[in-house]
């Protein structure tokens, strides 16, 4: 049975998590009788707790439905970020993958099994769907043998202790005899594999990764198909090189980490404060507070005494200790001589069911917000080649409206959204394709010449919007602004097209530009913590 909760705990915050977890384990979606079975919450808890996190930003409310939001991914970003792997090792995972023309993942121990930390996959037909924050069982992984070959007796035996508590993790009475010789081989080896073991199919090879002080940090495994190699002719194709990488990456775990910095407040605190006047009974401060906890960590905070986290959510101590003891109790944070570290298990928080978020996921509820201001329809597209294709749309309902559908592409040079892709290319580039393309008058009104169209898109970039009328379509006029990623690179553009009898084209600039600037820089938001430590499709 699972320890009771200490004196002090947060039973909110405790009720906030059960609540994530289980829409993290239904697929990220519940509705809500099925979240108050799921939990045992009485339904006008878990009306207060859902209402509490949407206003977070880390759920969104659809009528009685409850869907887990992009923003949910700080937490974990937390954890990967005080953990430092992800970014530090993952670009050189990134090269390997490129090199082998395979998967690669990054994986840490965590209690029961192994949980992934970073992943490189190659796309086919036959792909593989593991994502960051995924749990697997130690025995069925290339990586657990990994982990259990530096394993004492004292921690077989806690590990069998746990087993017979909570059961087999994978579902299936598992041979310890065999683990524990693929353990010991590894021990000898160096490596480990998995033939099949976790699923028909697929096989895996692991190596461990050393932190200065020679303890195993990570396992860093390539994954491949039975269609393309058996475990030994993957082993044959991918150590040499595996083994590289992984020296390279031990030699940048040797290099000295960024100095840690101060603890300014996050302002996070008087955002539930204020949160709490204005909601009343329907926001619960406690759960709010209890999870700003979690972001206290991150890059170059990786672990923190009680008064660091206080000074960095801007919480007064009494509340942050109740809330590090809580999660602690869960799970969540582990402590030593008064100092505290996020767990692997903060990933659960979400992280495994949004890591497949796209783009068009992020944009859609933002753009539905923006045609409910503006009662004009919103687009996003991307550029592919010489057009743009249109990804995501929110239609207004009008007897007159643009009538485009996902997929549609059109010509960049003529549509407000292409100029605005075109922009954002490097100048070099962005003059390439003018020069290798004709450009097509498509109304009277289109520009063609190539030099009048590069002073355009030179203005269009510093502008930071492109307004487009009756050049694509006669009596069109279209207006986008750019989305860009954490890098700064644009890579998509939203806009609003109407009817030119709607509005004249200052109007537009009067009216509808600010809620588009605004629509893209939440979009931007979200996407710049969904795509930290994950690749975001664009479609």
């Amino acid at each position: 049975m699972p320890a009771a909760p200490p004196a002090d705990a947060v039973a909110p915050l405790m009720r906030g998590i059960a609540v994530l977890r289980a829409l993290g384990d239904a697929g990220g979606r519940m509705d809500l009788s099925d979240l108050v079975r799921s939990t045992g919450l009485a339904r006008s808890t878990a009306d207060r707790v859902a209402a509490t996190l949407a206003r977070m930003g880390y759920v969104r409310l659809r009528g009685h439905e409850v869907r887990l939001a992009p923003r949910l991914m700080e937490l974990g970003n937390a954890y990967l970020a005080a953990l430092s792997l992800p970014g530090r090792l993952g670009p050189l995972a990134e090269r390997l993958a490129d090199e082998l023309d395979e998967s690669v993942s990054l994986a840490v121990p965590d209690r029961d099994g192994i949980r992934f930390v970073h992943q490189t996959t190659r796309r086919r037909a036959m792909s593989l769907t593991f994502r960051i924050g995924d749990l697997l069982p130690y025995e069925r992984t290339a990586a657990g043998a990994v982990f259990a070959a530096e394993w004492t007796g004292d921690a077989w035996a806690d590990r069998s202790a746990r087993r017979g508590e909570d059961g087999d993790t994978g579902g299936e009475p598992a041979d310890e005899a065999a683990f524990r010789l693929r353990a010991a081989q590894c021990r000898e080896a160096g490596w480990a594999v998995d033939d099949q073991l976790i699923e028909p199919g697929l096989v895996a090879i692991a190596v461990p990764v050393h932190d200065p002080g020679g303890s195993v940090v990570c396992a860093v495994s390539v994954v491949g198909h039975t269609s393309r190699h058996t475990a030994d002719s993957l082993g044959r194709a991918v150590l040499p090189v595996l083994r590289e990488t992984v020296a390279a990456m031990e030699e940048e775990l040797r290099r000295d980490r960024p100095a840690t910095g101060g603890h300014a407040p996050n302002g996070l605190a008087r955002w539930t404060t204020a949160s709490k006047q204005e909601l009343g009974a329907e926001f619960v401060e406690s759960l709010a507070r209890g999870l700003t906890v979690i972001t206290a960590f991150g890059e170059s905070r990786p672990e923190l005494p009680l008064a660091a986290v206080a000074e960095a959510t801007g919480l007064a101590r009494a509340t942050a200790r109740r809330a590090l003891i809580t999660l602690e109790h869960l799970g969540y944070v582990t402590s030593e001589d008064r100092v505290f570290r996020l767990t692997p298990l903060v990933l659960s928080l979400g992280c495994p069911a949004l890591s497949g978020t796209t783009l068009p996921d992020i944009a859609v509820p933002h753009m539905a917000e923006l045609v409910r201001r503006v009662h004009d329809s919103a687009s996003l597209a991307v550029l592919d080649g010489d057009d743009i294709r249109y990804t995501a749309r929110v239609a207004t309902e009008r007897i007159m409206s643009v009538n485009i559908t996902i997929g549609t592409r059109f010509p960049a040079y003529a549509a407000s959204m292409g100029r605005v892709l075109l922009a954002g290319l490097p100048a070099g580039e962005r003059e390439a394709r003018l020069a290798r393309i004709e450009p097509r008058p498509l109304t009277s009104h289109t520009v063609t010449d190539p030099a009048r169209l590069l002073g355009l898109l030179g203005r269009v970039r510093d502008e930071g919007f492109a307004l487009v009328d009756e050049e694509l379509e006669e009596g069109l006029r279209s207006l986008a602004v750019p989305v860009r990623d954490h890098t700064g690179r644009t890579v998509a553009a939203l806009n609003v097209a109407m009817h030119t009898a709607r509005r004249t084209a200052d109007e537009c600039l009067a009216e509808v530009l600010p809620p588009l600037r605004a629509t893209a820089a939440a979009i931007e938001s979200d996407l710049h913590i969904a795509g930290r430590f994950a690749r975001v499709p664009e479609v």
